[in-house]
């Protein structure tokens, strides 16, 4: 077996998943490169309804709240390399990862973003890149399903590509 360019110990996934696209891609790339793995979740869990977070997002989007989520219970120390996952709300990061992003010192670490939407990625890696001002971002990822669907529109082996090159 072709040995892990990333040491697994030093690599953690950190992600945000509403619909569970961006869970998926957070275990597929749990399972290739077999490394720790953190879901963010808000203190105040969103909505079922999926028509009501899109209302609700779209006003807090315009005031730009941010939630509190639960503490991440990892020592980020440990970790050199740091994969986020999060979808894309209104062209931006999701507010629980900007919230993860702007709560937690990221300084001196890779980060490797990925992010899941209908194809419109908008400014989210730049944002992450604002929010980690001394961090490098590097190899983005934009992995693109149909509208309400769980449909990959980016191929599968375009993704396995990415990840072996993580």
């Amino acid at each position: 077996e072709k040995l892990n360019k990333m040491g697994k110990n030093n690599v953690l996934i950190v992600y945000f998943s509403y619909t569970g696209n961006t869970k998926m891609i957070a275990n597929m790339i749990k399972e290739k490169i077999n490394c720790d793995m953190v879901e963010l979740k808000p203190i105040k869990p969103y909505s079922t309804n999926y028509q009501e977070v899109v209302d609700d997002e779209q006003n807090s989007e315009a005031s730009n709240i941010i939630p509190e989520i639960q503490k991440v219970d990892v020592d980020l120390s440990k970790y050199d390399k740091i994969i986020i996952g999060t979808p894309t709300w209104w062209y931006r990061p999701a507010p629980v990862v900007r919230a993860f992003l702007k709560n937690y010192d990221l300084s001196g670490k890779v980060i490797i973003p990925f992010s899941t939407n209908a194809g419109w990625l908008g400014k989210t890696f730049k944002e992450i890149e604002k929010l980690c001002p001394n961090s490098k971002v590097q190899n983005e990822m934009n992995i693109v399903f149909e509208s309400y669907s769980d449909n990959l529109v980016t191929s599968k082996s375009e993704i396995d590509n990415w990840i072996n090159n993580l």
